[in-house]
């Protein structure tokens, strides 16, 4: 399995980006029962949670910082997790990372993205 991550790059403040990961080696029915997530970290500081999406409904989760502005969704049919991020801060600033955890009845592995980096001017 590996996970592709894409669609980082520089943007204004104000901008908005969308972060794409694509999962290879893995079959539809894994992906879409495995949860999901974005993380960010900039160095010296822990990669943290930036949204997630649940396998077993699609419910969602965001960190404060980024509700209302980010939004998590997936597509099956491509095997791809996407981050939409709107009116973006120089804050966001980051390298981002994709996750995608198989259930515990497929083992429970944790996968990880090589990050993509954002970067927002002021």
């Amino acid at each position: 399995v590996q996970l592709q991550a894409s669609g980082g790059g520089l943007v204004q403040a104000g901008g908005s980006l969308r972060l794409s990961c694509r999962a290879s080696g893995m079959i539809t029915s894994s992906f879409v029962s495995s949860d999901m997530g974005w993380y960010r970290q900039t160095p010296g500081n822990q990669r943290e949670l930036v949204a997630s999406i649940t396998g077993r409904d699609g419910s969602t989760n965001y960190a404060d910082s980024v509700k209302g502005r980010f939004v998590i969704s997936r597509d099956g049919s491509r095997k791809t997790v996407y981050l939409h991020m709107n009116g973006l801060r120089p804050e966001d600033t980051s390298v981002y990372y994709c996750n995608i955890k198989y259930p515990p009845a497929i083992g429970g592995t944790d996968y990880w993205g090589q990050g993509t980096l954002v970067t927002v001017s002021s």
